[in-house]
């Protein structure tokens, strides 16, 4: 993984400067394309979807975009950021994608989290002279993301860059500051981003896993690219990645709550209610795995001699994203998705219908959960979390569908119904 290339660049650009890049010597068709033509089957695969999967209705203004599944949402990252995922393969010819709507979609993804730390993956095998953006649209583009949209991305991974790519970001090097140029790192093969990210948690597509395989392939022996890190077998006293039954019956009192909850929990009552930003801040990511090794170790972890909120809020969010099964459950994923036809004065009700399908150990932890959030709710005025802003962070972590992945058409429900279960909380948890 290599960052090198951007690093010696210059200052941000004023906006007569950005108007001056001259694109109009430069023709489209110049460029090499990355890979061969699309063939038609290909194409074809592209423009597939399950009418299952997305959960804007055909007349929706992003329906369009939204079904190509170009761009997606992938939970949190090793450090704690939310992980937004790009796939140029998924994009279909020039003429069957407004490149506009395309754009204002990821802006409309991206305006979720942009007052969060997040990360940014792109997927650069796929792009080709038919679904090629123009050199102008990228233009236009950076234009449109201007620093509330730069300022809290802390990485962007360009994977199996090609010269291109790299090319490209040489002609913007005038438009693009040395700040935001030390974020931006190559991936050259997919294994090396799990130091980054747990790669079973994105959808890759199946096209960039082949192209992945090949490059593997076509190395000289001895020049093997790294390999995933083999997963280890669950340690006895394992608490990350276990279902909450089984912690449950470990539990000396088999207190439904886990230990990681309610050491989180009791830490940040205590000391992160103030806190402005709390849950939008990533942590040092060495202390958050030697946090976690020392949970899955059977090692009591005291956060008051650590003092670090950000890290006891980051903890939190990991474990309850590396559940086995999210906490709100599979099973109550399509009422969730679609809990906004539920009339208004039926809601609570509805939700008190649902709270109480769940198991008991996800029912007791849940509502432990949200009563702790309603405290950091009704401190917002300090701490900036309403209910809409913790429902923009927890939503994707109390619920995802069996793939993992959402694109913006899925966690919109999500974080929807997460926001009126937190303005609800008090009605539905008596």
């Amino acid at each position: 993984m290599s960052s090198e290339l951007l690093v010696d660049l210059g200052e941000d650009p004023t906006t007569a400067q950005l108007g001056q890049l001259k694109l109009t010597t430069i023709e489209d068709q110049q460029w090499p394309a990355d890979e061969t033509t699309l063939s038609k089957s290909e194409t074809d695969m592209s423009q597939r979807f399950d009418a299952d999967s997305p959960h804007l209705s055909w007349d929706h203004p992003f329906y369009d975009i939204a079904r190509h599944q170009i761009i997606e949402v992938a939970g949190d990252d090793n450090f704690g950021r939310k992980v937004i995922v790009f796939n140029a393969c998924r994009m279909p010819p020039h003429h069957q994608l407004d490149h506009h709507k395309l754009l204002m979609y990821l802006k409309g993804t991206l305006d979720q989290y942009v007052e969060s730390d997040y990360t940014l993956i792109y997927f650069h095998h796929g792009l080709t002279r038919e679904n090629k953006p123009s050199l102008s649209w990228l233009r236009d583009a950076y234009r449109e993301f201007d620093r509330k949209y730069k300022k809290n991305i802390k990485a962007l991974y360009i994977v199996h860059p090609t010269m291109f790519i790299k090319t490209l970001l040489i002609l913007f090097k005038p438009l693009i500051s040395l700040k935001f140029g030390r974020k931006i790192n190559y991936v050259s093969y997919l294994s090396e981003l799990e130091d980054v990210v747990k790669c079973e948690q994105l959808i890759i597509p199946a096209r960039v896993k082949e192209y992945d395989n090949k490059l593997r392939a076509s190395l000289k022996s001895g020049a093997e690219p790294p390999v995933s890190p083999l997963h280890s077998p669950p340690l006895p006293n394992q608490v990350f990645g276990v279902p909450l039954a089984i912690l449950k019956q470990r539990s000396s009192d088999e207190d439904p709550v886990p230990v990681v909850m309610r050491d989180t929990i009791n830490f940040l009552s205590e000391q992160g209610l103030e806190i402005e930003g709390i849950f939008r801040r990533s942590a040092n990511v060495t202390l958050v795995k030697e946090t976690q090794l020392q949970y899955n170790s059977g090692a009591t972890v005291n956060f008051r001699e650590m003092e670090d909120v950000h890290l006891a809020a980051v903890i939190l969010k990991t474990f309850l994203r590396e559940l086995p099964e999210p906490l709100l459950t599979y099973q109550l994923y399509n009422d969730i998705v679609n809990f906004s036809s539920v009339p208004t004065d039926s809601q609570v009700e509805q939700l008190k219908t649902l709270m109480e399908s769940l198991p008991e150990e996800n029912n007791v932890s849940l509502r432990y959960l949200i009563s702790f959030l309603a405290q950091v709710s009704a401190n917002s005025e300090v701490n900036k979390m309403t209910n809409s802003n913790l429902a923009v962070v927890f939503g994707p972590n109390l619920l995802w569908g069996r793939d993992n992945a959402m694109s913006l058409s899925a966690i919109g429900p999500i974080n929807n119904f997460t926001r009126i279960l937190l303005d609800q909380q008090h009605l539905v948890f008596t």
